[in-house]
C-alpha cells in the first residue's frame, strides 16, 4: 500500500484545503477547513495546518507540504515573491515558511505580477500549471472566473499578459450593499435574462450603471422577479467584462478554468457570442499544479 510522501495545500482567504499524496502519486485523503488566511495571526499558521493534517501524521512523521494561494500573502504564513512575466507559471524557486515543528517543511509557491499595466495574481498560476500540464500544447487564452476574474494568454508554456477584473465582487457587493438587494434575492436563475443582459453589456458597456438601476425600477413598476434580476445583473457585470476583455479572447483558443456553476456561465456568454471554450475544473488543476510544482522544485526537503 502506498504510504504519505507529501501534503498538497491550496489555502486561500476564507478556506484551508490539503490532500495528502502517496508515495505512488495518489491522493490518500483530502481535508478542508474554513480557516482562511485572512483570519489567522502569524503564530496560528502553523498550528492551524497541523491541526488539520493531524488525523493522517504520525507523531514522528516528516511532513512536507507545498501550498499556494493568499498563504503566501504579505499578511500570510510567509511573503511569496511575485515573478514578472512573461515566465512559466511556476518557478522552481519555493519559498520557505518559518516553522517551530522539526518535523514540518512548508513551502509556498509565489504569485507573477506585470508591470505595465500593473496586475497580480497569486494561486491561478498553479491552476495555469495545472492546465498546461494535461494540455502542453495549449497556446491561447485561460479565463479564471472567481471573485477576481484573470483574462492570461499563454503561448510556449509561458505566461505571456494577463488582466484582471473584479466581477464577482463587484456582484457580491452590488448584490449585499447595495439598493439592488432588495430585487436580486435568493438563488433562482433564468437563462434568458443572463444571455440578453450579456448581449446588451457587449453591445453597450457604456450604460452599464444605468442598466444596474433599471434592475431596481423595474422590479418597482413591472414586478421584474428575482431570478430575471439577479441573472441580469450577473449577465450585466460579465458581458461589460467581455466587452473590455475582447483582444484577449477575440479569434483564440479559449479554455476556461474554475468552479462548474461560474465557469458554465462564462461558457454561456462566450457562446452567445459564438465562441467556444474548453471547461476545466478548478480543484482539478489546482491540485494538478500543485503536483507540478513539487516535481519541478530544487530542492526537496529530507
Amino acid at each position: 500500500m502506498s504510504r504519505l510522501d507529501w501534503i498538497a495545500v491550496d489555502w486561500g482567504t476564507s478556506s484551508l484545503r490539503a490532500w495528502g499524496i502517496g508515495t505512488d502519486g495518489s491522493v490518500l485523503w483530502a481535508e478542508s477547513s474554513p480557516t482562511g488566511m485572512g483570519g489567522l495571526a502569524p503564530e496560528q499558521f502553523e498550528p492551524t495546518f497541523l491541526a488539520l493534517v493531524a488525523p493522517h501524521v504520525g507523531p514522528s512523521e516528516r511532513i512536507e507540504a507545498i501550498a499556494c494561494g493568499m498563504v503566501g500573502a504579505r499578511q500570510g504564513w510567509a511573503e511569496a515573491g511575485y515573478r514578472a512575466v512573461p515566465c512559466t507559471p511556476l518557478s522552481p524557486d519555493l519559498t520557505a515558511a518559518p516553522t517551530s515543528d522539526p518535523r514540518l517543511s512548508f513551502r509556498i509557491i509565489g504569485g507573477l505580477s506585470q508591470a505595465d499595466p500593473a496586475d497580480v495574481m497569486r494561486g491561478e498560476e498553479t491552476q495555469i500549471a495545472g492546465f498546461q500540464a494535461l494540455n502542453p500544447k495549449f497556446d491561447g487564452v485561460i479565463c479564471l472566473p472567481g471573485t477576481h476574474s484573470k483574462w492570461v494568454h499563454v503561448s510556449a508554456g509561458e505566461v505571456v499578459s494577463f488582466q484582471t477584473f473584479m466581477t464577482g465582487e463587484l456582484f457580491a457587493a452590488l448584490a449585499g450593499h447595495t439598493v439592488l438587494r432588495h430585487s436580486v434575492g435568493g438563488e433562482d436563475w433564468d437563462d434568458d435574462a443572463f444571455a440578453e443582459a450579456v448581449d446588451d453589456a457587449v453591445s453597450r458597456p457604456e450604460k452599464l450603471a444605468a442598466r444596474l438601476f433599471g434592475l431596481r425600477a423595474e422590479g418597482l413598476l413591472n414586478g421584474l422577479p428575482a431570478a430575471a434580476a439577479r441573472a441580469r445583473l450577473s449577465g450585466l457585470l460579465i458581458g461589460a467584462e467581455l466587452a473590455a476583455a475582447r483582444p484577449y479572447w477575440l479569434g483564440q483558443n479559449i479554455a476556461i478554468v474554475g468552479a462548474t456553476g461560474i465557469s458554465g456561465r462564462y461558457g454561456a456568454a462566450l457562446s452567445g457570442l459564438g465562441v467556444t471554450a474548453t471547461l476545466a475544473d478548478g480543484d482539478a488543476m489546482v491540485l494538478k499544479g500543485l503536483i507540478a510544482a513539487r516535481s519541478n522544485t530544487t530542492e526537496i526537503p529530507t
